[in-house]
């Protein structure tokens, strides 16, 4: 299955992100998405997901255009997990990852056994069923994230499209999100994550897709696509190289300034 934007135009009623942006992946594959503040990565997102009309181009899932599909096609197809979510009910824990489940029933259907079972599973592979009946109001932020992330498997998705997930996480659970994210493309999805760390993207991801300004500056795997001289030109800021015994590369903020241009 493939999920991808044609030819888009992408913004807002008064204002134009980005324009002529092709952008496609596979169940199967982790693509990454990596740019600068206010490049235009979040409209992009929400844009493939329906949550915005592309201003001109076409959205396709398995070559069949967005708009054919109900909204609970989609939610059965796609899950999405923002960067930002802020509890207004205090849910338990257990009651928001089973809000998951809706995409298979109702709003208003009681949970199955198989919906429990599928809730109980997403919780224990984030290690958050200790959690289970604890208000979501009254988590830290980073264990909310890791809440939306099992929410978002327990919809029993083909896509999975995050936006920033590890922006609120400590350092040993950026590592454990970053394994799932790979394990999730093992077992047969298709993962599109937003970040700013390139080292993510190294880990997790097939491929790469660098946006800036609302226009792909390159795109391919990340192998290729991630190097000193593309992440300079993408953020416009020095770059620094590491390179382990074993070959292994990982990149760090520079020192010096990069003129605009």
């Amino acid at each position: 299955m493939r999920l991808e934007g044609q030819s888009l135009t992408i913004g807002y009623p008064a204002h134009v992100v980005g324009h002529g942006i092709d952008v496609a992946f596979e169940t199967g594959e982790v693509l990454a998405l990596l740019g600068p503040n206010g490049g235009g990565k979040t409209t992009l997102l929400k844009t493939l997901l329906g949550l915005i009309d592309a201003k001109a181009g076409t959205v396709r899932i398995d070559g069949k255009p967005l708009g054919d599909y109900s909204i609970q096609e989609r939610a059965r197809i796609v899950a999405y997990v923002p960067q930002v979510h802020v509890g207004t009910f205090a849910f338990t824990v257990e009651t928001v990852v089973l809000m998951g489940r809706t995409a298979h029933g109702n709003m208003l259907s009681r949970p199955s056994d198989h919906d429990r079972e599928v809730t109980a599973r997403a919780l224990a592979r984030f290690g958050i069923a200790h959690l289970s009946q604890r208000p979501y109001t009254q988590i830290s932020g980073g264990e909310r994230q890791l809440v939306l992330l099992a929410r978002a498997l327990a919809q029993e998705p083909q896509f999975i499209v995050l936006d920033e997930p590890t922006a609120s996480l400590d350092f040993g659970n950026q590592g454990k999100v970053m394994a799932e994210i790979r394990a999730l493309a093992v077992s047969g999805l298709g993962v599109l994550f937003t970040t700013h760390d390139p080292n993510h993207a190294l880990r997790a991801a097939d491929r790469a897709f660098l946006l800036r300004d609302g226009t792909r500056i390159a795109e391919g795997p990340v192998g290729q696509v991630l190097n000193k001289a593309q992440l300079e030109t993408l953020y416009r800021a020095p770059v620094d190289t590491v390179i382990d015994a074993a070959g292994n590369v990982a990149f760090l903020p520079g020192q010096a300034v990069i003129p605009a241009g």
